[in-house]
């Protein structure tokens, strides 16, 4: 044996302190955004069925919920509203006082530095599901544009630091950006849902949201969970019309998308660690079956070797806490 000649890759594995000092991909709070989701009423803190740990909370509850967040380090929370009321354009969406702009001015009052992203979409305000105007069966592409620009601009007026457009409507950024532009916020970023596939992963969400379309489908806005270079043509749009950040929806089974999206674009990309990723593992985990802990800071490091700059997921209180314990 002694003339045998091989790589000890193990020199740097013998113990925590050198592998600590050889990693080479780093999970941080800072990398974190963490969904609400806001409901009218009072004293609502309602958990979503098939998201355990995840809850509806009213305005009048929701501060020491987002106090949490502050306190655990997480710099940055994305805010989803469930109207008491829907009509066929998703009125509520833009409305000066719709529950999302109610929740944003609340938020940034009591906590100014916290960043707070708007999900801008219509989905959970129309009375049909879908993420636009309908007219004979069909989401009207271009009438919706009108829509989801008048959206952003509300939630910026109510003191939203990005926006970020979920529907996947061809344009959707240009006419934001120019609605934004237009009414004086120029400086305002867009995290654009740029990379959206329709997928299975996205139930309990719409459980979350109640957002579940009432007829067909997504598939004629939403991506072919099969096509990678399409990926990069509806990434490529966005960057064109003046998009700040891309995200790719979901992320655990598009690892192979983030990195390619990245490699191509250089922007700052935000894995969406969706809520059927997330429902799984906590459905495993309530069984015995693995361990939570090991198994989400598993995956969440996967989407950042993989390239994503930022991770929204619903674990994000969790991961903080079990960071801390590592140290």
């Amino acid at each position: 044996m002694k003339d045998l000649q091989f790589r000890r890759h193990r020199r740097l594995r013998g113990t925590a302190g050198i592998r600590k000092m050889v990693r080479e991909t780093h999970l941080h709070p800072e990398d974190l955004i963490y969904p609400l989701f806001v409901v009218e009423g009072t004293n609502m803190k309602n958990e979503v069925p098939s998201m355990p740990g995840v809850f509806h909370w009213s305005l009048d509850l929701l501060d020491a919920e987002v106090d949490e967040v502050v306190a655990l380090g997480i710099p940055a929370i994305i805010v989803f509203g469930v109207p008491d009321s829907k009509d066929d354009i998703g009125s509520s969406a833009f409305h000066d006082h719709g529950i999302v702009q109610k929740a944003i001015r609340q938020i940034k009052a009591n906590h100014p530095d916290l960043t707070v992203i708007a999900d801008t979409c219509l989905c959970q305000f129309t009375d049909h599901g879908h993420c636009g105007v309908i007219e004979g069966g069909k989401v009207l592409n271009d009438r919706t544009l009108n829509l989801l620009a008048k959206t952003a601009v509300s939630q910026v007026e109510a003191g939203a630091d990005i926006i970020a457009p979920s529907n996947m409507m061809d344009g959707f950024v240009a006419a934001i950006r120019h609605g934004l532009d237009e009414a004086g916020f120029i400086d305002v970023p867009i995290m654009s849902y740029a990379v959206k596939f329709s997928s299975a992963f996205y139930g309990p969400f719409r459980d979350a949201a109640h957002s579940s379309p009432k007829f067909g489908d997504r598939k004629t806005y939403q991506m072919d969970p099969a096509n990678r270079l399409e990926a990069l043509r509806e990434a490529e749009s966005d960057m064109e019309e003046g998009a700040d950040f891309l995200i790719v929806k979901p992320a655990l089974s598009y690892l192979d998308v983030i990195r390619e999206v990245k490699d191509f674009s250089g922007f700052p990309i935000v894995a969406y660690n969706v809520s059927g990723e997330y429902s799984m593992v906590k459905a495993a985990s309530q069984n015995g079956w693995i361990n939570e802990k090991e198994i989400v800071l598993e995956k969440l490091t996967s989407m950042k070797r993989a390239g994503a700059d930022l991770i929204l997921t619903y674990h994000a209180k969790d991961v903080v806490r079990w960071l801390q314990e590592n140290e």
